[in-house]
């Protein structure tokens, strides 16, 4: 879509008199939040609190990881009931984003956000009471249902209330999400951790209950801190049309004392309005390579990623042929030391190095990596365990740089304000469908293969490395939310 802004008008002498800024149109809006939140503003703490909810989809996708075993012998589930209730919350996640994509963009994130959060601590809670499978099956549905439509939200929170560039930009903003998504997943070890030592022998059957149940407590810490410090992105009240509106979210959330120009502001011309057809405009013009490249790239990742990340226990296991213990806290010292690390280095110098850069380099390690590990195969000698494990931080250093922190930057920063619930809903929709074909494909692949079942995976960091360089789009410091009233970049 493609509008001219509102025309300027010669400054009154009431003008020059009010030094503070002039809103006229919703570019206006975008412009302040672009050079970045006055120092005390609370722009922070809403990213912050847009985070908290990407840690609950992160813990609430991987609590279950070391209770199947358990749910499966108390309920006494065949191996089909065992993969349903499993994979009950990636169904669900599946449908909330197709849904939270569009519900973002229509009704706002704030309103979408709040209700998520009660999805979580109803789902949680009825997870760890749950007297049988369909209520806990049912529960993980709904608690997917929470996770699908978090990710659009929170996305847009995190891109709309960041500036355009320098540190701290919406590319290292965005990227945020990779560091806390680890972080969840470690917490979620820790606690096994924590619980597998204090539990008594006989009340193990307890331990997948209360690592599920705890999901609720983040959850209600977020909803009870809402109204002190969550506020509307003010580019989408903008965008609808509320500068009034946007003018008092900038004054609250980001310490912006800015004035609304009325006249101006009723002839401005009006965004792209949310619709069902928007998922549309994703493909077409401009955005049709980007929505490749982010899909391909999304798509790419969430199937290593599961297949090696998820499959990390089952993996050092075999290396390792160790206990339980061991496993956990080899996979929780392989998830904090080069995930969380990668992802935090990314976040730091992604600014810099953009996120396309970044993205081909945590590539490149992934592809090396796993070429690396399907070439060692089953470790016969103590030198090999070591070189494998090795292979398995560079994997994972790499998802921490690249993939796992700019699959976000690409979904969320390839389209405007009008656009990002359904564009970020889109894309992860079809990474939830790849998340649960590999989830499905690894076991079975692996027990045909072996470790050459390596060699398949690395198909998926190559197909990324095609789509970069056929696509040569750098989202970071490009001010995409200009594109809602002008031609957009090709």
């Amino acid at each position: 879509m493609s509008v001219s802004l509102a025309p300027e008008r010669a400054p009154s002498p009431a003008d020059a008199a009010d030094a503070r800024p002039v809103i006229r149109s919703a570019a206006d809006v975008s412009a302040l939040v672009n050079r970045g939140a006055a120092l005390g503003s609370d722009a922070r703490i809403v990213v912050a609190i847009a985070l908290g909810g990407v840690f609950l989809d992160a813990y609430d996708l991987g609590a279950l990881a070391f209770g199947v075993k358990d749910i499966a012998r108390e309920f006494s589930l065949t191996s089909t009931g065992t993969g349903l209730v499993a994979s009950a919350i990636t169904f669900g996640a599946i449908i909330g984003a197709f849904l939270g994509g569009y519900f973002t963009d229509k009704v706002g994130r704030y309103r979408v956000f709040m209700a998520d959060m009660f999805f979580f601590v109803i789902a949680a809670i009825a997870c760890a009471l749950a007297p049988n499978a369909w209520v806990l099956g049912g529960a993980r549905f709904v608690m997917g249902l929470g996770v699908g439509i978090d990710l659009p939200v929170a996305m847009a929170f995190l891109a709309e209330f960041s500036r355009l560039q320098g540190r701290g930009n919406k590319a290292a903003r965005v990227a945020m999400w990779c560091p806390t998504w680890y972080a969840a997943i470690s917490v979620s070890y820790l606690l096994v951790l924590g619980l597998y030592a204090v539990l008594p022998a006989h009340q193990s059957g307890l331990l997948w209950r209360l690592i599920l149940g705890f999901g609720a407590v983040p959850a209600i810490a977020i909803i009870l801190i809402r109204s002190r410090y969550m506020s509307e992105s003010p580019v989408w009240a903008a965008n609808q049309g509320d500068l009034t509106g946007a003018a008092d979210i900038l004054k609250r959330s980001y310490g912006i004392d800015a004035r609304v120009d009325a006249p101006a502001a009723a002839s401005a011309p009006k965004a792209r309005r949310a619709s069902w057809s928007n998922y549309g405009a994703l493909l077409r013009g401009v955005y049709l390579r980007r929505t490749v490249l982010a899909t391909v790239i999304a798509i790419a990742s969430s199937f290593a990623y599961n297949a090696v990340a998820f499959g990390l226990p089952v993996i050092i296991s075999s290396f390792l042929a160790q206990s339980v213990l061991t496993t956990i806290l080899a996979s929780l010292a392989l998830n904090l030391c080069f995930a969380f690390v990668g992802g935090l280095v990314s976040v730091r110098i992604v600014p810099k190095f953009g996120a396309w850069n970044l993205t081909v380099i945590g590539y490149f390690f992934q592809l090396a990596a796993l070429v690396g590990l399907a070439i060692v195969g089953k470790p016969a000698t103590g030198a090999q365990v070591v070189i494998a494990i090795a292979f398995l931080a560079a994997f994972l250093l790499g998802q921490g740089i690249g993939p796992g922190s700019h699959s976000m930057t690409f979904a969320s920063l390839s389209y405007p304000t009008s656009l990002r619930g359904v564009g970020v809903g889109f894309n992860q929709t079809l990474m939830r469908a790849s998340s649960t074909v590999s989830l499905f494909l690894f076991p079975v692949l692996s027990a045909a293969l072996g470790t050459k079942v390596f060699w398949i995976i690395a198909v998926a960091p190559l197909a990324g490395l095609v789509a970069l360089f056929a696509v040569r789009w750098e989202p970071s410091g490009y001010d995409v939310d200009a594109e809602d009233f002008q031609s957009p970049r090709a």
